[in-house]
């Protein structure tokens, strides 16, 4: 799974390079980190649903994910401040190169009606996002044990400035972007 890293330093590296006209290899933007974030709704009224969300989100990113709290009390949602909502975990190194050759190559082309995902979703900052709708796209999550089906969110934190350079390091690490 290192070879997406080492391919990228070797040979698409030098490409964005020449495209944007750095004139330091230091300039050249990286993935810097991978968040995965899944909102657990039904977890105020059942607890089990967080455990099971914990679960599925572990075997996914092969990390264990931290439990997100709610920051304050909202009485229409019958929120508490401090009550467990969600859980996220925060992929880099090895990891995080492991989890996108994943992502790319084998979860996204399983998605039912798969056209490449939108080129809209970057955040003016170089950081593009990414939402799943079910958890079942990943090879590891057995169909039958699954209890509910669950969405999550994948950002994709870069060192780039703008979005273009960010595009351009995504596309060349694989990331199957939709044509306009």
């Amino acid at each position: 799974m290192a070879r997406l890293k080492e391919t990228y330093r070797k040979e698409l590296a030098p490409a964005i390079m020449e495209k944007f006209g750095y004139k330091n290899v230091m300039e050249i933007p990286k993935l810097d980190k991978v968040v995965i974030n899944m909102g657990v709704g039904e977890a105020v009224g059942n607890s089990k649903a967080l455990d099971s969300a914990v679960e599925d989100l572990a075997t996914i990113s092969g990390q264990k994910p931290i439990v997100t709290k709610a920051k304050n009390s909202i009485a229409g949602f019958k929120i508490r401040d401090g009550m467990p909502l969600g859980c996220k975990v925060t992929l880099r190194g090895e990891r995080m190169y492991e989890f996108v050759d994943k992502l790319f190559n084998v979860a996204l082309p399983r998605v039912r009606d798969f056209r490449g995902v939108s080129p809209k979703a970057f955040d003016g900052r170089g950081n593009y996002t990414l939402g799943i709708k079910e958890q079942l796209i990943f090879p590891e999550i057995e169909y039958d044990k699954v209890d509910k089906t669950r969405g999550m969110d994948i950002i994709f934190v870069t060192t780039a400035n703008t979005d273009e350079e960010s595009k351009e390091l995504l596309k060349s690490m694989g990331m199957p972007f939709r044509e306009q």
